[in-house]
């Protein structure tokens, strides 16, 4: 299984002005964290309570579903082109990055084994847009738009784009290269999508964007590229079983929210850096910083009280930014939680040549990048130690489906148990959905004439 170490975010470690008493915190906490297990546990069923994605790993009928759709296409398209933003974008992108080979999308078809390409448009900039589409044969390419609202502002402008041009290219036949994930009923993409005959899948109801990565949002591009979606349902479901025990010192979830809580809290570190010791990981600390950001980040509490706390998620990643980041967290504010993701076991092994032998760094010779990586790891949290910056590991056996589901469902649980820590509610997202409203407005969107008039004032009041 993952293990998870947070020795040296303790007193013993780091000291007592900057560290935890971890067994004293984790026999005080002991009841309330077993109780919010319980809790969550008994929620995770009931309609309304936003909790349905601690159920995603049991939902058979879409894991048949998308195999069976990925297996009609396989063959039929070069390139997958992902629409979505945030949770419809990030999952996607921290999944096939770490499971496909590196450098996918250069990879000649026999190299991919005849799957196709993939591509996640997760942003309007039009120069990076424009940029893609000049490169695609859109005749071979199969766009999976997803939104469950439908009327997602950056996804559906995307949209309209590329099917104007796929109608432009390919008439009637256009239709058979779109796929959309949206809601099950209502919205503008449900809508369309049924009166243009594309191939539908689910974004579930009580499921929000930043936890919908083992829903359809996630697996449909998972299979449709060849990710053994079966491993990853597994590891979810052995993680989740594993993290059902109510007792603190042996769940890692509840382990590592309540120490990021009481960091928080009682030290004064607000920051949580995401730092994996693994370039195939990379894009699992963005996905972090959604779902810590817009999950934690509240200004009520449950009982409507005034509160604005959240701890605020920063991306880095090992070694590289060891070389960019390192200096301010030894030697600037001591305001941060790090978490080191570490890979026991890489797919390869490079060895370094024994050349320059007569140089400073001849040393190096013989040895791997294996054995660098481990220890410019191990290095970077001795040296925050001795700095008394607390640091927690999260060491994962091998970067595959089975073990990276369990990562993700790890920080997904850890996330709902730091809320419920907070008190606040962490499946909701009020300061995004105000931004959205504020675009609407000055798109012109009907219904928004006044905001977008008083908008325009507060624009020039302050340009």
């Amino acid at each position: 299984m993952i293990k998870f170490d947070y020795r040296s975010a303790d007193v013993s470690v780091i000291g007592s002005e900057h560290g935890l008493d971890i067994a004293q915190e984790f026999s005080e906490y002991r009841e309330k964290i077993a109780n919010i297990i319980t809790d969550l546990n008994k929620r995770k069923d009931k309609m309304g309570q936003k909790l349905q994605w601690m159920n995603l790993g049991y939902n058979e009928e879409t894991l048949w579903y998308v195999k069976e759709y990925a297996s009609l296409v396989q063959g039929r398209f070069d390139n997958i082109l992902v629409l979505g933003i945030g949770g419809s974008a990030l999952g996607g992108l921290a999944v096939t990055e770490a499971l496909l080979k590196p450098y996918w999308n250069l990879l000649t078809p026999e190299q991919r084994d005849n799957f196709p390409r993939i591509f996640f448009l997760d942003n309007i900039d039009p120069d990076t847009m424009n940029g893609l589409l000049d490169i695609l044969d859109l005749k071979r390419t199969l766009v999976n738009v997803i939104t469950k609202s439908g009327s997602t502002a950056e996804t559906m402008s995307q949209f309209m784009i590329v099917k104007n041009r796929m109608k432009e290219e390919m008439e009637d036949d256009y239709r058979k290269n779109i796929v959309a994930t949206t809601d099950k009923q209502t919205g503008v993409l449900r809508q369309i999508s049924e009166q243009e005959g594309y191939k539908t899948f689910v974004v579930p109801d009580d499921v929000g964007g930043r936890f919908s990565v083992f829903s359809a949002v996630g697996l449909l591009p998972f299979a449709l590229v060849g990710i053994d979606i079966d491993e990853m349902v597994n590891g979810i479901k052995d993680m989740d079983l594993f993290l059902k025990n109510t007792d603190i010192n042996e769940n890692i979830a509840a382990q590592g929210a309540l120490i990021h809580y009481l960091m928080d809290t009682k030290k004064g570190k607000n920051l949580s850096v995401m730092m994996p010791y693994s370039s195939r990981l990379k894009y699992v600390s963005d996905w972090y910083v959604q779902l810590w950001a817009e999950s934690l980040g509240k200004n009520e509490d449950l009982q409507g009280n005034p509160v604005h706390v959240g701890p605020t998620p920063l991306k880095a990643l090992g070694a590289t930014d060891q070389h960019s980041q390192i200096q301010l967290y030894n030697e600037g504010p001591n305001d941060k939680v790090i978490n080191f993701i570490r890979v026991g076991e890489f797919d390869t092994t490079l060895e370094i040549p024994k050349i320059f032998e007569y140089t400073g760094i001849g040393y190096l010779g013989g040895k791997t990048l294996n054995e660098l990586m481990d220890a410019e790891a191990d290095s970077t949290k001795v040296s925050l130690a001795d700095y008394s910056r607390p640091t927690l590991t999260i060491t994962i056996p091998k970067v595959n489906g089975y073990y990276l589901a369990q990562l993700l469902y790890l920080l997904e649980v850890q996330t709902a148990i730091a809320g419920e820590l907070y008190n606040v509610n962490a499946f909701d997202q009020p300061g995004v959905e105000q931004a959205k409203y504020y675009t609407y407005a000055l798109m012109g969107r009907a219904g928004y004439e006044e905001s977008a008039r008083m908008l325009q004032e507060r624009m020039s009041a302050i340009s």
